[in-house]
């Protein structure tokens, strides 16, 4: 019989797609693929390692995994992902009982260091970044209606907080007639949602050609017949051209959604950050997205507490939240990596203090996103299907204003009717929360 193979799949999509593509390559070395870990006899925790509260989750994970091990619930364990590419051999060292740490360039040698650990071997194996495989199949584990892709890896903006370089290597772009033949297949299988991911979206094709490709991908995306819908996340603000606000705002297939990972608005911290632009810039790009753009979502990211943010500098944030109304925000608060520029700036910000900040913009978000949900009351939506939540007895979904695992959600009473999951219904929206939104099929 087949050993059994188990993933836990932590951090960010660009992670789970990683990890999707080694699932395939274990199914078709013969492995049995198993959801639940403490049922199989080899399980691969594929980590996180960007910031210090997912380098926690991913230790408490691996932890979990090891406690199993000792039980004799499972037979090995295969550490994978960003902490192994970045950590190496510490992860070995500290955590002794684990059996495999594979950096990302090895990820398409999963099935053979599944072999080996079955055979009691100690395994570590750290190919080049640039061998982690940008194409092949997967074993898709979003539900059946949307799907990632990512159309590029590693990134060379260079923020100074950031490690993804480290980790993942120099910006690289996926062919673009592979990811098409991709969304083709998916769309033929039923996926209606494609979001399209990468550290950098923006920026796909300059490795190629010396210019952003986006617009051009859009369109032709666009242009397969049984795709519905595309989703567009991590546009930086310097590369949202002219051209690609056109595509968004022309494409009936593209959801008029964008994310827009801004960080600060203080010209002072985003030179620090080794960041582009300013206020006014990115008010101006906002503005801009909302009057080209009808009825778009805007998103975005920010950070508290980086190295040298003044009182003045939190204040200028907090005022620019406050006037931008973002539909979308969240906020996090600087982490010290260690190897990066930040990580060595004098005038590090204590702990309490980028928290209370970042409390303070998710509580002025909080607010704002009330008043934005309230608007909607009244009125009659799209929603995509997505389950049935028993405590609540209704149905929920996402509209075209939220994303999967980062939005709000929509929940709706039928009447008596059913509502088929993966369905696009219409909801009549009779009430607002915080960040979610009430109604009734229509």
């Amino acid at each position: 019989m087949a050993a059994k193979v188990g993933m836990v799949s932590l951090g960010c999509s660009k992670n789970r797609v990683d990890g999707e593509m080694m699932l395939y390559t274990l199914k078709e070395r013969g492995f049995q693929l198993v959801q639940d870990v403490a049922y199989c006899d080899v399980a691969i925790i594929n980590t996180c390692g960007f910031i210090e509260d997912a380098k926690q989750e991913s230790i408490e994970e691996i932890l979990e995994l090891v406690r199993l091990k000792n039980e004799g619930t499972i037979r090995a364990i295969i550490v994978t992902g960003c902490l192994a590419e970045r950590y190496r051999k510490e992860v070995m060292k500290e955590l002794y009982e684990v059996d495999a740490v594979v950096g990302i360039g090895g990820n398409k040698n999963i099935a053979d260091v599944v072999e080996e650990v079955l055979e009691k071997k100690k395994v570590e194996l750290y190919p080049e970044k640039t061998e982690l495989p940008l194409c092949g199949g997967r074993v898709r584990t979003t539900p059946f209606y949307y799907s990632y892709l990512k159309i590029a890896e590693g990134c060379d903006n260079r923020c100074t907080y950031c490690a993804i370089p480290m980790i993942r290597g120099s910006f690289r772009s996926r062919p673009m007639e592979d990811i098409i033949k991709e969304a083709e297949e998916l769309s033929e299988k039923g996926v209606k949602e494609f979001i399209l991911i990468a550290q950098d979206t923006s920026r796909y094709g300059e490795d190629l050609c010396g210019h952003s490709l986006l617009p051009e991908l859009l369109r032709k995306l666009c242009a397969v017949e049984t795709l519905q819908y595309i989703r567009v996340l991590y546009c930086y603000p310097e590369r949202i051209t002219d051209e690609l606000i056109d595509v968004i705002a022309s494409e009936p297939k593209i959801l008029k959604y964008i994310d827009i990972p801004m960080q600060h608005c203080s010209a002072s911290v985003l030179k620090r950050m080794n960041r582009k632009g300013s206020r006014e810039s990115l008010t101006a790009l906002v503005k801009k997205l909302r009057e080209r753009v009808k009825g778009i979502t805007v998103r975005t990211t920010l950070m508290t507490g980086f190295p040298g943010e003044t009182e003045e500098d939190f204040a200028e944030l907090s005022e620019f939240v406050e006037e931008m109304r973002f539909d979308r925000l969240g906020c996090f608060a600087y982490s010290q990596e260690e190897d990066t520029p930040a990580a060595n700036m004098p005038d590090q910000i204590d702990e309490d203090t980028k928290r209370r900040r970042q409390n303070i913009i998710m509580e002025q978000q909080g607010s704002i996103s009330i008043e934005i949900n309230r608007k909607y009351i009244g009125k009659t939506i799209g929603v995509l299907c997505e389950g049935f939540d028993r405590m609540t007895d209704c149905y929920y979904g996402r509209s075209a204003a939220d994303a999967p695992e980062v939005d709000g959600r929509v929940y709706y009473i039928t009447n008596g009717k059913k509502s088929k999951i993966g369905d696009i219904v219409r909801v009549n929206i009779t009430d607002s929360l915080d960040y979610d939104l009430m109604g009734i099929l229509v």
